[in-house]
């Protein structure tokens, strides 16, 4: 995909944020739309993350303009918002690869490129990674400086405020952004505020309050007397003093899309000492309408017209594993008030839009807090309530102390539908949900189902829901296979396998959605195919049936090899000490990168081609 530059005078001639940093101030709103429109020429035609990047086009702009960068340290919180800061700092002509195999990683990612600090992908990491960088950044002691961007959203997470509070107690000189994309402050945003905003953090009110603080320290009532002035003072512009009471010195809030004075503001507050919140509001989508009008569905998009005031309707498909799961929800709490429906702000991709809107009082979005999201669940469960937390795979990871803590030591009924197993696709290796099988094999009290098809998975939800202590249903990202639904009460047995294909001499053990792939190589090899559907417990009695008459088994998983399902297959047969070959398929030990599912499948050889090269392979 070209792009015609000369479309962007101000931006053909920006390689590096060096390039950006020979513009005269008065250039940088001009740079700024040139940069917004580049933006959405790119990912309409590429698909990618976007309502985030086009709410940081001016942020982006000042920041490389006003901080040395790569020298001084830039940490984008999450991620999705950097697609500006990544056409800045010299991969403009590869934009439209983002997130598409051998591309742009959809994150800054360090292997990329000098000016991805910190590589990110999950929510809140940016202030206790700054604040890391700013101790040794004050022991190498060049001067170099160290700023977080950390949106509204990854507030909502503990670990943010455990890095607040120790960057207040310690004092190092660091900024943290928050872009604030809400609306409710934008009545505090205006010129007055903005004019504010700079001269609390110029040089004259800092010097004052500093001096004024040495000067008045022998003399206690003063010193309380003016610093109730200053609080006052700031308490006509400022919306909280809790910044305050953690340590830092809070500026703002302030116009976010004002170019020039965010480059004002951030210049001034560049020097000062110690750790500095500056508060800015920022419009998700801005510049435009429909992304303004619903930041959500365009939060990422796929290849659209800009001048359609809609998004394209993907072609009709069976229905995803996400929508599965939300029906399955509706249709229990229809017949069961004791459910509590748990998600840490995944309402939309974990196919909860329905259910929040029908069962208000027992859906709960706990926002960017995994750790509190399992241990409410906990809570719940202990009250007699039956929760249901909905959680992708890869964020599970951020809740294990509290699966093991306060949900399975204390064998309590909670339900984990765990969305986006296996390979996710285009996110890369922070997204992959390649670890929720073998994280969660090893812990006591816990039942753990690994569903083939829909029809599957909704059988596996209902018997979680009804067993009365931990139980986990992992499923991928994407659609099922159109099978029928069974209805909504009915379960299965719990530790048992399903007989699929009957052969010889090598049996295909598949757990989850790649049976239709083993399927195919049952056929093609004449093995006998078992959907194995529950990774804890294993089906000790079939796998030892089976043995008495296969030479091979051959085990199936979209999850990590290391200490996954094939693991509890091998420890079982080496205990009993039964003499078997067995070749276990699955991901392997290293981090997966993006591309499609079917491209990293395949790479892979979780395919019906790669799984019999690999058991020729074997066999030979």
């Amino acid at each position: 995909m070209t792009t015609n530059l000369s479309d962007y005078p101000i931006l053909a001639n920006i390689n590096s944020p060096d390039d950006l940093r020979t513009l005269s101030q008065e250039q940088l709103p001009a740079a700024s739309d040139e940069l917004r429109r580049f933006l959405l020429n790119s990912v309409s035609k590429s698909s990618g993350h976007f309502a985030s990047g086009l709410g940081t086009i001016e942020l982006t702009v000042a920041l490389h303009y006003v901080y040395n960068t790569p020298f001084d340290h830039l940490i984008w919180d999450v991620g999705h918002q950097a697609y500006p800061h990544k056409i800045l700092t010299g991969r403009r002509d590869q934009l439209h690869t983002i997130r598409q195999k051998d591309g742009l990683h959809p994150f800054p990612w360090r292997e990329e490129s000098p000016y991805d600090v910190l590589s990110v992908g999950h929510s809140s990491t940016s202030i206790s990674a700054a604040l890391g960088l700013a101790v040794a950044a004050e022991k190498e002691g060049k001067d170099r400086k160290v700023v977080a961007v950390i949106g509204d959203g990854a507030m909502t997470a503990g670990m943010a405020f455990e890095a607040l509070n120790h960057a207040g107690d310690i004092n190092k000189d660091m900024l943290v952004i928050l872009n604030d994309n809400e609306m409710s402050i934008s009545e505090n945003v205006g010129a007055l505020n903005n004019h504010l905003a700079k001269m609390l953090s110029g040089s004259f009110y800092t010097g004052f309050r500093e001096g004024s603080k040495k000067i008045l320290e022998n003399l206690p009532p003063i010193k309380e007397l003016a610093s109730r002035a200053e609080e006052h003072l700031k308490g006509m512009v400022v919306p909280s003093t809790f910044f305050e009471e953690l340590g830092f010195n809070y500026i703002g809030p302030i116009d976010g899309h004002d170019v020039n004075g965010l480059v004002d503001t951030i210049s001034n507050m560049k020097n000062l000492k110690g750790p500095q919140i500056l508060h800015i509001a920022t419009k998700k989508g801005k510049g435009y309408q429909q992304a303004e009008n619903d930041p959500i569905k365009y939060h990422a998009v796929p290849k659209f017209n800009p001048e359609e005031t809609n998004l394209p309707k993907s072609a009709p498909s069976l229905p995803t594993y996400s929508a599965i799961f939300g029906d399955w929800l509706c249709r229990t709490a229809e017949t069961d008030k004791e459910l509590m429906a748990i998600t840490p702000a995944m309402r939309e991709g974990s196919g909860m839009v329905e259910f929040s809107q029908r069962f208000p009082e027992q859906y709960f979005d706990v926002a960017i807090a995994e750790q509190h999201a399992v241990t409410y669940a906990a809570g719940l469960a202990i009250g007699g309530k039956k929760p249901v937390v909905a959680i992708y795979s890869s964020f599970l990871q951020r809740g294990y102390d509290q699966f093991i803590h306060d949900v399975a030591i204390q064998n309590l009924p909670v339900l984990f539908a765990i969305d986006r197993a296996g390979i996710v696709g285009a996110d890369g290796p922070t997204h992959q949900g390649a670890f929720d099988l073998s994280f969660l094999r090893c812990i006591p009290n816990i039942t753990i189902m690994t569903p083939s098809d829909e029809r599957e998975c909704q059988l596996m939800l209902t018997t979680g829901y009804q067993l009365g202590m931990p139980a986990a249903v992992r499923y991928p990202r994407g659609s099922g296979t159109g099978a029928n639904l069974p209805e909504i009460n009915e379960t299965i047995e719990v530790g048992k396998g399903k007989i699929k294909v009957t052969g010889e001499n090598i049996a295909l053990l598949n757990f989850g959605t790649t049976l239709g792939e083993a399927e195919q190589v049952a056929k093609e090899i004449n093995a006998t195919l078992v959907d194995m559907r529950f990774v804890k417990p294993l089906d000790e009695t079939l796998l030892v049936e089976l043995a008495k008459n296969h030479d091979t088994f051959v085990t199936i998983e979209d999850n990590a090899i290391a200490g996954g399902a094939g693991s509890a297959v091998n420890e079982l047969i080496l205990s009993r000490g039964i003499a078997i070959k067995i070749l276990n398929i699955g991901l392997p030990d290293q981090f997966i990168k993006h591309g499609t599912q079917a491209e990293i499948h395949q790479e892979l050889g979780l395919d019906a081609n790669g799984i019999i090269e690999k058991i020729n392979r074997f066999n030979q």
